[in-house]
């Protein structure tokens, strides 16, 4: 059917909230296609940024595939110049509105009223959408899957790809406990990526993101949070699903029979040994580790001072107990 939309799954989260394991552990399954984050803005160092199949991402045969297929589908493109992130050849004044997060629908109402102002905007807006939708059509096709993941997180990009005609989207929000989170934010060399240090930064060496305090982790992490269930809220409820990362980790097998069922795959294809699987996945540096263990990570209970605990309850108690995180 030429008019059938392209299934897309989406992973809404706060940033180190263990997506790139769930949706490498979904790219896995034989019919579900992950390569990372489809917003692709910042790839670091780009002479020697790797893909997780640890080949130069510029020689990847599975890149090059893609480009190939864009190419056809009248789209220029290359990995390290994706052009899909809302803020292409955004203006200062696009970039200002775009800057802050979901909210209600009467302010993403101004939000949007204020947008169309922008000749810019009216004339890139359906340009990126329909480069998205190639761009997921494209990875669909290289990789013979029926629906790829897209854990790019954020909502503003989801609230964006939903007005998309050409993609039959479906949410699933990983929460983490954000103690979690914040010592990530802390840390992000040791507790956010590869764990050799010659593959951080995606092969440069050096992980990019700069350490934060458990403060700003905290205030990131029930911001993120809120911003997805702003955007939920305006979605049909059997469109989307919670998941907590440490069902994921805890009762894995369970836990992947729901997502499977609620996207419509068949569960039993699921695979354990995601890392056996051939990925092409960009992004965060645990895609370059070889092993496929699934373990927890609640290193936060030992490596957080009693102060830095009380400075997160501060910030996020509240909000961190109303998503069932009471210890």
């Amino acid at each position: 059917m030429k008019n059938k939309k392209q299934q897309l799954i989406y992973l809404a989260a706060a940033s180190h909230s263990g997506s790139t394991m769930t949706a490498m552990l979904l790219g896995a399954h034989p019919d579900l296609c992950s390569v990372g984050e489809l917003k692709a803005a910042h790839l670091g160092n780009k002479g020697s940024y790797l893909c997780s199949c640890k080949t130069l991402v510029t020689e990847c045969n599975f890149w090059q595939g893609v480009s190939t297929r864009m190419t056809e589908r009248g789209q220029t493109f290359s990995i390290l110049d994706a052009q899909t992130d809302i803020r292409t050849h955004a203006t200062p004044y696009m970039l200002k509105l775009l800057k802050p997060l979901v909210r209600s629908p009467f302010m993403e109402l101004i939000r949007d009223s204020l947008l169309f102002l922008s000749p810019t905007w009216r004339k890139q807006f359906p340009i990126l959408q329909k480069r998205n939708a190639d761009y997921i059509v494209a990875i669909a096709a290289q990789s013979g899957a029926e629906a790829v993941v897209d854990s790019s997180k954020i909502g503003i990009r989801l609230k964006y790809l939903l007005k998309n005609k050409e993609l039959d989207i479906k949410v699933i929000w990983v929460v983490r406990d954000g103690r979690g989170v914040s010592l990530a934010y802390k840390n992000p060399s040791e507790y956010a990526d590869a764990k050799n240090p010659k593959l951080r930064g995606g092969g440069a060496g050096k992980t990019q993101e700069k350490g934060r305090g458990i403060e700003h982790g905290a205030h990131e992490w029930v911001r993120c949070n809120q911003e997805t269930q702003a955007v939920l809220a305006t979605m049909d409820k059997d469109k989307w699903m919670q998941v907590h990362y440490e069902d994921i980790c805890n009762d894995t097998e369970k836990t992947l029979d729901k997502i499977f069922e609620f996207i419509g795959v068949d569960p039993t294809k699921k695979r354990l040994d995601f890392k056996a699987v051939e990925h092409h996945v960009v992004g965060n540096g645990m895609r370059l580790d070889d092993s496929d263990e699934i373990k927890l990570d609640d290193r936060w209970r030992t490596e957080l001072t009693k102060e830095e605990l009380a400075q997160f309850e501060l910030v996020a108690g509240n909000y961190a107990h109303s998503l069932g995180y009471t210890e």
